[in-house]
């Protein structure tokens, strides 16, 4: 069963160092690691600190092969820095973008999960058992969630386009600032028009005694 498992560290370097020691490692009796992505929230939002991908490194292709890079995608991208730290803000005010499921998911769970200075590695994992990635991660001070692979990826999907429908929102709202700010400009020059007529009308009424 191919599962997403997150692993989320206050402390950095022991996110490096698990990933350092899976990548060494990837392939076990009870777990075969396809991907890994080791992210961190800085306060300006989610950036990737290392990665594994070894189903680059292979023939085997699978449909769920630009799984981490997606979800990476949405983390590091508009909805994850809204969401992060403040997802039940945003997933409550979102009846403009559409009635939205995403209440228990895991994009929202981890992105708000990240506080600032976090760490986390996110795993594409073919599992016959949970135990293998369990007792490689319960050997630091590290939150497990995991998540079948399928149910990520329809959530991505998801995701993918309430961010699309936030960007058309965005480009909409620029449109109508940049409009109000050119009909602002309009009436402004047209004020200054006509109170350049109005000037010369009176220096012309006086000069001629009308």
């Amino acid at each position: 069963m191919q599962n997403i498992i997150t692993a989320i560290f206050r402390n950095e370097s022991e996110g490096f160092q698990l990933i350092t020691e899976l990548r060494n490692a990837p392939a076990a009796e009870q777990a075969s690691i396809l991907q890994m992505a080791l992210v961190k929230c800085d306060g300006k939002g989610i950036t990737v600190c290392d990665s594994y991908d070894g189903i680059a490194q292979s023939a085997q292709n699978t449909l769920l092969g630009g799984l981490v890079g997606s979800l990476l995608g949405i983390l590091g991208g508009p909805l994850g820095i809204l969401l992060t730290g403040s997802a039940g803000a945003l997933i409550g005010n979102m009846n403009d973008v559409g009635e939205s499921e995403m209440g228990s998911a895991m994009i929202e769970i981890v992105a708000d999960k990240l506080m600032d200075g976090e760490a986390a590695l996110i795993i594409l994992a073919e599992e016959e058992s949970e135990d293998y990635l369990n007792a490689k991660i319960s050997k630091f001070q590290a939150e497990i969630l995991r998540y079948d692979a399928v149910d990520i990826a329809e959530e991505v999907d998801e995701a993918v386009k309430i961010q699309k429908e936030m960007n058309r929102q965005a480009r909409m709202q620029l449109r109508k600032t940049k409009s109000d700010e050119f009909k602002a400009l309009r009436k402004e020059i047209r004020a200054e028009r006509k109170a350049e007529l109005e000037a010369y009308y009176k220096e012309y009424q006086r000069y001629y005694n009308l």
